[in-house]
C-alpha cells in the first residue's frame, strides 16, 4: 500500500520517465482548485527533490496565477499499463517566463514545444505512492498534433496576444503575470 519518501528514488525517477500523462494540481487559500493533465514529453526529473515542466499555451493560466500566490503543487502520476500505482510529488513551485535568466537553460532540457509560455520549478517535499488497484488499463496511441500546429500556426506574436486575451487572469480574477514576465 502507500508508502511516503523524503525523495525521488531512482526507481521512482524510471517510473516518472516512462509516464506519458501526469497530473497538476494546485489552488491559492482562497480560489478554485485546479488539476490539469499534461503530457507531451513536458517533464524532467533534475534531482532527487527537484522537477521541472514546460507548460504550454492553453485555454487557461491557472497554474501560473495560483503559484505565484501559494506555491503549493502536487504532481501526480499514474501507471496505466503495467503494475497498479498512483505516485504523488508535493512542493513548492515557481514559474520561469521567457525573460527569466534560467530559461534559456532549463527549455535546453526538453525538445522545444511551440507554445512554450512557462517552465514551472518544484521542490519535491514529500513523495507518496499509493496501490493505484482501482485504475484501469488505457494503452497508449500517440500524442494530439492539434495544439503544435495551432501554436505553430500562431506565431509568436499571435501567441502573445492570446496570451493578452485569454491567460492574464486565472477562473477566479488572479493576475498570471503572463504579458509582464513575457514580453
Amino acid at each position: 500500500m502507500g508508502q511516503k519518501y523524503t525523495e525521488i528514488s531512482e526507481n521512482l525517477a524510471k517510473f516518472i520517465a516512462e509516464q506519458k500523462i501526469f497530473f497538476v494540481g494546485t489552488a491559492t487559500a482562497d480560489s478554485s482548485v485546479n488539476v490539469s493533465p499534461k503530457g507531451m514529453d513536458s517533464l524532467r526529473v533534475i534531482d532527487k527533490n527537484r522537477v521541472v515542466w514546460l507548460n504550454v499555451t492553453g485555454s487557461g493560466n491557472e497554474t501560473a496565477a495560483h503559484v505565484q500566490h501559494n506555491p503549493r503543487m502536487t504532481l501526480m502520476f499514474c501507471d496505466f499499463v503495467g503494475a497498479p500505482m498512483i505516485l504523488r510529488l508535493y512542493g513548492k513551485a515557481r514559474a520561469i517566463h521567457h525573460k527569466d535568466p534560467e530559461w534559456d537553460a532549463l527549455f535546453a532540457l526538453f525538445d522545444p514545444l511551440p507554445g512554450a509560455r512557462q517552465i514551472f520549478d518544484l521542490t519535491v517535499e514529500l513523495v507518496q505512492t499509493s496501490c493505484g488497484m482501482a485504475v484501469p488499463y488505457y494503452n497508449y496511441v500517440g500524442e494530439r498534433e492539434q495544439l503544435k500546429n495551432w501554436a505553430l500556426k500562431k506565431g509568436r506574436s499571435g501567441l502573445m496576444q492570446y496570451w493578452k486575451d485569454k491567460n492574464q487572469t486565472s477562473l477566479d480574477g488572479i493576475p498570471s503575470g503572463i504579458v509582464e514576465k513575457n514580453s
